[in-house]
């Protein structure tokens, strides 16, 4: 925020729209609320500060709707590097969303624990603060403000459990190969405005269209997807994930997984459909290799996991490569490709928040994350089977989940941009789902029809938080799927197309 007033100053336009700002305002307000409350109530405060970061964030929403529905939607502050529109409205809506849930993922699993609650959930609202900012940062500084903003805590939420070194790993695993990322980002960005001229992403654009910058904006380019093709754990940058999820808290790993994997597409979204648009030459092999890399060695690996998180953690991996593949066609359908971008992250963070929160209520009793664990889970917890087979089901793209819906809008954008990228990325992306399923399915083949590993058939008591987080994402994932254009519509008015 300190660099966008800066630029503000710079541009001689000391005017601040308060009313595009109020979601973040209002979340930066329930940041402070819940310091001075933790600092007044001490060891009282566990009890009431998930509650207040609940509510802060349903609180954040209200600005968003009352912008959404507002006249005059398009606002710009900062000479142009922060923007607020439908389509970013939508993203923020989306990331406030899926935090709230992760709060409910992690409102009894912190409470159980030893932890400082305070200190958890003020550093997981300040990471979807930068989520937020990322969404509306159309400038190189305001990017990576928010991204360093939205990462930090993660690094620390990552290895929260300090006396666990599977957690001291995950975290200093995530930490060392982030600031690594940052260091190759942060390099592109200079060789950026080096040639440039400029931080804004429409100048940018404007001055690298036609080939200029010669092999320099070439270099700079790959630099700035790769940055971000760490946060989006996409291949051969993902080998922090698995050990990274599988050693942070569970609820954790469901916000790396989901929110924070995001806002790495976000800001990818910014960099290629704005800045580098019309240098489709290399950003279109770049994303290419990096999209059929990730869904095939993804799903690859999963199929030899025995763990359910590092398996999920694997299908992130191949996930990521399917959200990739629209980018790779964005030239020649940049609002089809923008739609099935946003529509795919909106459904994906349904069903994955929702697997994690089955694997959560599951641990409660077995104490374990391996697939073993889940036998036989129908004859003592249907719910649970049967919420986690939705789940799986919209994974593997099967209607009327809302997974068929994203794969669906995926595949679209790639055959009708009618180029050799489309067609083959298409052929990845089909025998990939295909491959995909066989994990899948061994999940739900071990729920139904195999027989409780330790005999244990007592039921599972599922806190109201970790039910509430279920009832929604089951409730998205149905919904998304059975009437598609609510979500396609919402997607259509906010591009204008």
């Amino acid at each position: 925020m300190i660099a966008l007033l800066g630029a503000a100053h710079w541009a001689g336009q000391p005017t601040i729209d308060w009313h595009a700002l109020a979601p973040e305002i209002v979340i930066v307000a329930t940041i402070a609320l819940m310091i001075i409350i933790d600092i007044v109530l001490l060891e009282r405060a566990r009890a009431v500060i998930s509650a207040v970061a609940s509510i802060g964030l349903l609180a954040s929403l209200i600005p968003i709707i009352t912008l959404a529905t507002s006249s005059d939607t398009a606002r710009e502050m900062f000479g142009g590097g922060y923007v607020v529109n439908r389509p970013i409205l939508l993203l923020k809506a989306m990331f406030i969303v899926a935090g709230y849930v992760v709060v409910l993922l992690s409102t009894n699993y912190v409470a159980d624990g030893d932890y400082w609650e305070s200190e958890y959930y003020t550093l997981l609202m300040s990471s979807i603060l930068g989520m937020t900012v990322m969404a509306s940062s159309h400038d190189l500084i305001g990017i990576f403000v928010a991204l360093e903003l939205l990462s930090i805590p993660a690094y620390m939420l990552a290895g929260w459990r300090k006396r666990d070194l599977k957690t001291n790993e995950a975290g200093l695993k995530y930490y060392l190969m982030g600031v690594f990322a940052s260091a190759i980002l942060l390099y592109g960005m200079s060789l950026l405005y080096g040639v440039a001229g400029t931080t804004d992403l429409a100048g940018i654009g404007t001055a690298i269209s036609g080939g200029h910058g010669g092999p320099a904006i070439t270099l700079a380019i790959v630099f700035v997807v790769v940055g971000f093709g760490f946060k989006v754990s996409a291949v051969p940058f993902h080998n922090w994930a698995p050990d990274t999820y599988e050693g942070a808290p569970t609820p954790v790993t469901a916000f790396l997984a989901v929110a924070s994997k995001a806002a790495g597409f976000v800001a990818l979204i910014n960099v290629v459909f704005y800045a580098f648009a019309g240098r489709s030459n290399v950003v279109t092999p770049v994303i290419f290799v990096l999209s059929a890399l990730s869904m095939t060695v993804g799903n690859v690996i999963a199929l030899r996991q025995s763990n359910v998180i590092r398996m999920l953690a694997y299908s992130g991996i191949a996930q990521a490569g399917f959200i990739l593949a629209p980018f790779a066609v964005a030239t020649q359908q940049r609002s089809v490709s923008l739609s099935a971008v946003i529509v795919y992250l909106v459904i994906y963070s349904a069903m994955n928040l929702g697997a994690f929160a089955v694997v959560i209520a599951v641990a409660r009793k077995t104490r374990s994350a391996e697939i073993d664990s889940m036998n036989g889970l129908f004859t003592y917890a249907p719910g649970l089977t049967v919420a986690m087979t939705i789940f799986l089901a919209s994974f593997i793209g099967i209607p009327p989940l809302g997974g068929w819906y994203a794969k669906f809008g995926v595949m679209s954008s790639l055959i009708g941009a009618h180029t050799g990228w489309g067609y083959a990325l298409s052929i990845f992306f089909a025998v990939n789902t295909a491959i995909a399923a066989a994990y899948y399915l061994r999940v739900a083949k071990a729920m139904w029809f195999e027989e409780p590993a330790d005999g244990d058939t007592s039921r599972i008591v599922i806190p109201a938080a970790l039910r509430s987080a279920l009832v929604i994402t089951v409730a998205a994932t149905l919904l998304f799927g059975v009437l598609p254009n609510l979500l396609s519509r919402a997607a259509s008015v906010a591009l204008g197309i």
